[in-house]
């Protein structure tokens, strides 16, 4: 079956959707290049064969970008990692919109409070972008910290979501 690649126009530029054959984002991020999005994937989990095409999830940016920064919630993902990734990839989900968290915040609701690099490893590793929400981490003294498609998207990502706490 073929997955699916699509870009889309959003305020922080272009944003490109990786899908698997069910309409599962595999990897996304504020990139028109497709070998970015693919490269965030490891090889062995890359789609052989990617055409053009629309995705749902690309509706869920749009209604992200509206406004309704909850859209992204219900897009299906499907990731690549070990347990302690996958349970660390499940409680960024949980991120409020608008409450972002430091890395060591972020350790203990994974459980493990001294384990702050490999909390902040597990939003390194985070392919879907955005569906996932990793920008909602911040440094231990709340300062911004790395995010792979930018600091300054980043801190456009958590200023939106924050107005929308505002709006509410």
């Amino acid at each position: 079956m073929t997955a699916l690649i699509q870009t889309v126009d959003t305020p922080d530029g272009p944003f490109t959707i990786l899908t698997d054959e069910h309409d599962r984002v595999l990897s996304s991020g504020w990139t028109a290049d497709r070998e970015a999005i693919l490269n965030r994937l490891p090889e062995k989990h890359r789609p052989a064969d990617i055409a053009e095409g629309s995705t749902s999830a690309a509706d869920a940016v749009a209604a992200y970008y509206a406004g309704d920064v909850a859209a992204i919630d219900a897009v299906e993902v499907r990731q690549f990692g070990t347990d302690m990734q996958y349970a660390g990839w499940a409680a960024l989900r949980r991120i409020e919109p608008g409450r972002p968290l430091t890395y060591t915040e972020f350790a203990v609701e994974l459980g493990s409070p001294g384990s702050v690099r490999p909390a902040a490893s597990i939003c390194a590793r985070n392919a879907p972008a955005l569906f996932v929400p990793c920008h909602r981490v911040l440094r231990t003294d709340g300062t911004l910290g790395g995010f792979a498609w930018g600091v300054d998207v980043k801190q456009r990502l958590l200023d939106r979501e924050a107005a929308s706490l505002v709006v509410a």
